[in-house]
């Protein structure tokens, strides 16, 4: 199984006193995430499911890439700030292990997460780069870290 971690793209910046979860994606974000969508998808990437953190700025993430690759979107609460590996395990609950699943959230997790799923290591991940992790176990979930791009390599 692969996993795709996608942190969402550029988002405008947080203000005091305003409702984070609202923080809409930038141009430069929404740009830069229709580039990355169409390198993952010259690259063959089409998740069999694509789940998404309800923020606003993950949920105009997740639709800008599914729209490119031609797949549909699912929220997830799972997916907000403080997702972790069990989080992962419940998602990937059921699937074969020929499934390909993307998750589009949020930083710190997203880091957290694919460096336990490779076992150790510090992961950075940047605003609109994509981590790809393949599964040898389900429960719990581990696997290689098989390749990280950051969006600077697309510009």
């Amino acid at each position: 199984m692969r996993l795709y971690f996608l942190r969402h793209g550029i988002a405008e910046d947080y203000v005091p006193g305003e409702v984070d979860s609202a923080r809409a994606l930038t141009r430069e974000g929404s740009n830069r995430t229709k580039a990355m969508a169409r390198v993952l998808l010259n690259v063959g990437v089409k998740p069999r499911r694509l789940y998404t953190s309800p923020l606003l700025r993950a949920r105009q993430t997740a639709d800008i890439v599914a729209q490119v690759l031609g797949v549909k979107v699912t929220v997830r609460k799972a997916l907000a700030p403080g997702f972790n590996v069990e989080d992962v395990a419940t998602l990937i609950t059921g699937l074969r292990n020929s499934d390909d699943v993307m998750f589009v959230g949020h930083e710190p997790d997203f880091s957290t997460i694919v460096s336990q799923l490779i076992g150790g290591g510090d992961v950075i991940m940047k605003k609109g780069g994509v981590a790809r992790v393949d599964i040898g176990t389900q429960h719990p979930p581990r696997g290689a870290l098989v390749w990280l791009l950051p969006p600077k390599l697309i510009d």
